[in-house]
């Protein structure tokens, strides 16, 4: 039998300095986002199964813990992810006929863990813009990205970029089942090239030598122009590098410490996203730290397939890798009823300080803290200890 203290595997309680760290961040990355506009939406963390996985394929579906609802009878699941609950915020409970600009900060929770020392409940943060179709769109998510991790001061950041419209151009009227075009697709993100020509071998000559030459089309700004030698010259392919050299000159521009790749065979949630996507990696980091892009159909299920642009990140990942504010050190004061005592406390916590009651025990922050509230001439002020 096992000690019932024991929490489930990837699963761990956040003791205080590193709460007090994630808290200051998630408060950091909202103000961030509402600086840019954003309105700031709490979705349930149980809804719907049907709600919870429209549109977001089978990987959301197996990280899904799903249980009955008592009172319907229907089976409801714990969030995963919550863009496509903004989606349906901005469908049905909003609305609205313009661009939306919402963001949201809360847990969510993961049936498997993603990897050996990850978490199964991350507190997700994310930004999405519904009803702008055009670049403009992109460019701001990007942007706000960008500036939540430099809030998090995490500054020498890789941004890879790609686009889901590439490959889609190159097999563009090319008949072909759904189950190979998962193999192409995983084909493509191992770099397997002998893979390519084994699936592709019945292709028009085109498709395959699009799909051959997309294995070596990643680095700098050169695989742009390599690109456009290599591939098709179709309009989906040309709107494509055309955006993604947009979103490199932007992000240079306004975080010059950022640098920017490219990695055109990058297929990951080719089910989901339909136009840029970006990823965002730092030092000492395994994994992406945010990830965004564009994923139009988001809403389709919700009956309002408005254009719909985002980024999301793992606040607890996000402190692991930034340094954490120094805490402020606490005032000690004596417990009683003095009116003058307790006009005084209430003055310096409203100012930011931290003033914790004496309770006559000599241990903890109470004994460790430098400085004194003390009543000299009538007056209480602080003296140092």
């Amino acid at each position: 039998m096992s000690s019932a203290w024991l929490l489930p595997e990837h699963i761990a309680d956040v003791l205080p300095a590193r709460a007090r760290h994630i808290e200051a961040l998630r408060r950091g990355l909202l103000d961030a986002a509402a600086g840019f506009g954003f309105e700031l939406v709490i979705p349930p963390m149980l809804e719907h199964i049907e709600s919870l996985l429209s549109g977001t394929g089978h990987a959301l579906d197996l990280q899904t813990f799903k249980l009955v609802d008592q009172l319907s009878g229907r089976t409801l699941g714990l969030r995963a992810d919550s863009t496509p609950q903004a989606a349906r915020i901005d469908a049905h409970m909003l609305n609205r006929t313009g661009v939306a600009r919402l963001c949201y900060c809360g847990p969510v929770l993961h049936a498997r863990a993603s990897g050996a020392g990850s978490t199964r409940e991350p507190l997700q943060f994310g930004a999405e813009i519904y009803g702008h179709e055009g670049l403009a769109a992109d460019l701001e998510i990007l942007d706000l990205m960008l500036e939540c991790l430099h809030v998090a001061a995490i500054e020498d950041v890789v941004v890879d970029l790609a686009d889901a419209r590439i490959v889609r151009a190159v097999l563009a009227g090319v008949p072909v089942d759904a189950a190979r075009l998962d193999a192409v697709y995983a084909a493509l993100a191992a770099k397997d090239a002998a893979e390519i020509r084994s699936l592709s071998a019945g292709f028009p000559a085109p498709a395959r030598q699009g799909l051959e030459a997309l294995i070596g089309l990643y680095g700098d700004d050169a695989v742009l122009d390599e690109a456009v030698r290599a591939l098709p010259d179709r309009a989906g392919i040309v709107a494509a590098l055309a955006d993604l050299r947009q979103l490199a000159a932007h992000a240079r521009r306004g975080h010059p410490r950022t640098s920017v790749g490219f990695d055109l065979a990058d297929s990951s949630g080719y089910a989901y996203y339909s136009g840029a996507r970006f990823a965002a990696y730092a030092r000492g980091a395994s994994d992406a730290i945010a990830r965004g892009g564009r994923y139009d159909e988001v809403g389709a299920i919700f009956g309002r397939n408005r254009p719909a642009v985002g980024f999301g990140l793992d606040v607890k990942d996000l402190a692991m890798l930034s340094r954490p504010p120094a805490p402020r050190e606490p005032i000690r004061a004596p417990a009683g009823d003095d009116a003058g005592l307790r006009s005084a406390v209430r003055e310096l916590r409203a100012g930011g300080e931290v003033v914790v009651a004496e309770l006559g025990d000599s241990t903890g922050a109470v004994a460790s803290a430098g400085r004194r509230l003390v009543e000299a001439g009538g007056r209480w002020t602080v003296a140092q200890r």
